[in-house]
């Protein structure tokens, strides 16, 4: 079985390596190198360090669409199938038909739900309880491609989308080789994705993480838990941007302006909210390490009374 591998981050290395240990790789395609951190030094992909380790051939086309002499190459290699896990670009029509079986993508819902960038986080950000993969066969579209095996994952009502992430990135492999060799055997019938059932995940931004504290407590905690590790939703303490990790739900109404600090101690600070309040247990100031609220009020003050905003 040959394989040609589309990807580009963390999320893909697992389903890389499982495809590695299972069938013969032909090729890794991947974003281009680019440039990281302070001294803005070029920096490779995960899934490229992966694919050089195994001394497997590596493309990195800007734009693969606008590559023909690339395609051609592709074309050349006669892959069985091409795999796409978070590669990055859109394949045109004329690589999609390429494999003598199948291009599939492993995609991080439960589709048709939260197509889109980031599936994960917008689960998590809008209190589903259960998330999981779906591998599915490409298209022009964007993650509309008719499904073939889905795997749920559950969401317990602290997990961050980190965490979820780390689960899926592993589950998604061992979907993925099961998936590969039950289409080579004509075993899988593929699934229409319904179009009235689906919700789009749209790229994240630092916009969507400032909290309005005139959400419900569980809407706010969602959000917390949908942000982290990145972009990290925030507040602003008196003119000071506060980071905030971790929280947790309190069943309690305070009956004071929303975003007012209740109280502070070793448990968190308690903070009211349109319904119900939150308790903040990890934050992180500017220039400052992530500390557990307990830890930070050690050396600092956090001041109740404190509107939030």
């Amino acid at each position: 079985m040959k394989i040609v591998f589309m990807g580009t981050p963390e999320f893909a290395v697992p389903s890389l390596q499982a495809i590695i240990d299972n069938f013969e790789v032909e090729a890794v395609f991947t974003q281009p190198d680019k440039p990281k951190g302070r001294g803005k030094k070029l920096s490779m992909s995960p899934v490229k360090e992966l694919a050089l380790k195994h001394n497997i051939k590596v493309y990195q086309p800007e734009k693969l669409k606008k590559e023909p002499e690339i395609i051609q190459e592709l074309k050349d290699m006669h892959p069985d199938f091409i795999i796409v896990v978070a590669y990055g670009q859109i394949l045109s029509r004329e690589v999609i038909d390429i494999p003598k079986y199948a291009c599939i993508n492993l995609h991080a819902s439960l589709l048709p739900k939260y197509r889109g960038a980031a599936p994960i986080n917008w689960a998590i950000i809008k209190g589903e309880v259960v998330s999981g993969n779906t591998t599915m066969l490409m298209d022009v579209g964007l993650d509309t491609g008719d499904m073939l095996l889905k795997q749920e994952v559950p969401i317990t009502e602290d997990m961050t989308a980190g965490e979820l992430h780390d689960i899926l990135m592993e589950d998604g492999s061992e979907l993925l080789v099961e998936t590969i060799k039950r289409v080579s055997k004509g075993e899988i019938k593929p699934e229409k994705q319904q179009d009235s059932e689906t919700c789009y995940a749209s790229m994240l931004n630092k916009e969507i993480a400032k909290i309005d504290w005139n959400s419900s407590s569980m809407e706010i905690h969602n959000l917390i838990r949908g942000l982290n590790p990145w972009p990290v939703a925030y507040t602003s303490y008196k003119d000071q941007i506060m980071k905030i990790y971790k929280s947790e739900i309190l069943d309690k109404e305070s009956g004071k302006t929303v975003g007012t600090i209740l109280s502070v101690s070793d448990k968190g600070i308690e903070v009211a909210c349109k319904e119900g309040a939150l308790l903040i247990k990890e934050i992180q100031f500017p220039g400052k390490k992530v500390l557990k609220v307990e830890q930070y009020i050690k050396g600092n003050d956090i001041e109740e009374g404190v509107i939030l905003n």
